[in-house]
């Protein structure tokens, strides 16, 4: 899977001379937290609602009401916009995506071709693909067990359940207690919950959690 499958768009993208009082009415009217900032179609900044929120006078400011409104109004994005932009293009595999954004700690990048924003990829995108994998909106079986992390072991659990006459809704490999294991999460159906014990019993090293979901 690619962020060019998964992306939103189109793109909501601000002007850099735009004040920010236009585009934090803008945010909430759209409902998202972030947007690209392009200039002669090219993109040349990122703005997010935090920015806009910090660039807001404090509660605890002596200005009055009119004093405010008028110096924010001169406030434009160009001046609280971040300009070092971390983006992706449409051809790069959405783990990768999320890797970036995890270790940046961001909440979304622009999609690019060439200077061109073509989309954004943002945390709730990549939390709906979430629970796709883990099969959250399907009703079936719900295993976490751990298995030895050698070859072959995966295959014997799959073999187990397709033997059995299951079918595996979802399912999802996370790093173990330690380097020797690796934990799995996956949803069955077509075997029923006292079924589990009985057909991985001998193929998994300990079971953490069985239940219907």
């Amino acid at each position: 899977m690619f962020v060019g499958e998964r992306m939103s768009r189109p793109v909501i993208s601000v002007s850099p001379d735009a004040p920010i009082n236009d585009v934090l009415a803008m945010f909430k009217k759209e409902h998202i937290r972030r947007a690209p900032v392009v200039k002669n179609g090219k993109l040349v900044g990122i703005v997010s609602e935090k920015d806009l929120l910090n660039a807001s006078p404090s509660d605890a400011t002596t200005l009055s009401i009119w004093e405010m409104h008028y110096l924010i109004s001169k406030v434009k994005i160009k001046d609280v916009m971040s300009k070092k932009v971390v983006t992706v293009n449409r051809d790069t595999p959405i783990e990768e995506a999320a890797r970036i954004m995890a270790d940046k700690k961001i909440g979304g990048m622009p999609v690019v071709d060439g200077d061109r924003v073509v989309g954004m990829i943002t945390e709730t995108d990549l939390f709906k693909i979430f629970l796709e994998l883990m099969g959250a909106r399907d009703k079936g079986i719900r295993v976490t067990a751990t298995i030895e992390d050698k070859p072959g072991e995966l295959a014997r659990v799959t073999k187990a359940i397709a033997d059995a006459g299951g079918n595996f809704v979802s399912f999802g490999f996370f790093a173990g207690e330690d380097a020797s294991t690796k934990v799995l999460t996956f949803k069955v159906e077509g075997i029923k919950k006292e079924g589990i014990r009985k057909v991985l019993g001998n193929v998994v090293k300990k079971f953490w959690d069985i239940r219907q979901s």
